[in-house]
This record gives C-alpha cells, structure tokens and sequence, in this order.
C-alpha cells in the first residue's frame, strides 16, 4: 500500500502534497536530466501523458535545479509538471537507481515498478492504465 505523506514543489514553488492523488490512478516517475535511460523513455512519457493528463495524475520528479530542468524541458518541448521533493521520501519510493516509475491504482497498490527506461506509451500500459480508471 502507497504511503501518500509527501510534500512536493513544483518550479513556480507550489507545494503539491501527493496526498491530494489518494483514490486516483498516479503515473510516478522518477528521472534526471543527465540520465540517458530517463532521456529515452521522456517522448514515450510525453505521448503518455498527452492523451491521459486529464485522466491519470501524473507525478514526475526530479531533484535537479529548476533552471536545468525548464531548460531540458522547454528544449524538448514537453509540458507536463515536474516536481521537487520538500520531505523525506515515503520508504516505498526511495529508490536507489533512475529511471524508476510506478502506475499505482485507486486503492495505492502499485500495479507496475520499473526501473530502466521503458516505452510508457505501448498498448499493454495504455490497456493496464483503462483498466485501472474503471475500477
């Protein structure tokens, strides 16, 4: 079961307490800049987060500066919300390698961890992800 107790900002410095996705499906990436697996998996990410931003909550974080991170988004042309973390990690998602990412259901169980780079974008996530909004 997810631990929800998390504060997160985000680059305009708004604290985003992942408490507020408790009963919605979360897509959680963890990532950097200068991770060339993270920089693989980014456009699969994006298409991702495209079509379901207004269905899924997406989570991405990073503990990199905000200034590397716009530059590296804005470059890439990705809009979705990146995030950095103001509390201790929940012991569930302190990871010790990156890319790492969970799909994690209405009920807080993680239903995917991944950890390397993936393609988000394919149709047996896309299927895992429908099946989840419908529960």
């Amino acid at each position: 079961m997810t631990d929800y107790n998390w504060g997160l900002k985000n680059k305009e410095g708004d604290v985003f307490n992942f408490k507020s996705t408790k009963g919605k499906v979360v897509l959680l990436n963890f990532w950097a800049t200068w991770c060339p697996p993270c920089i693989a998996e980014m456009p699969s990410m994006q298409d991702l987060y495209t079509d379901y931003k207004d269905k899924i909550e997406f989570v991405f974080v990073s503990n990199e500066d905000f200034t590397v991170i716009n530059k590296f988004m804005a470059k890439n042309g990705y809009d979705f919300q990146v995030y950095n973390p103001v509390t201790q990690y929940p012991e569930n998602f302190d990871i010790s390698s990156i890319p790492r990412t969970f799909l994690i259901g209405k009920s807080g169980n993680i239903v995917i961890d991944k950890t390397g780079a993936a393609n988000w974008n394919g149709d047996s996530v896309r299927e895992t992800i429908e099946t989840l909004i419908k529960k």
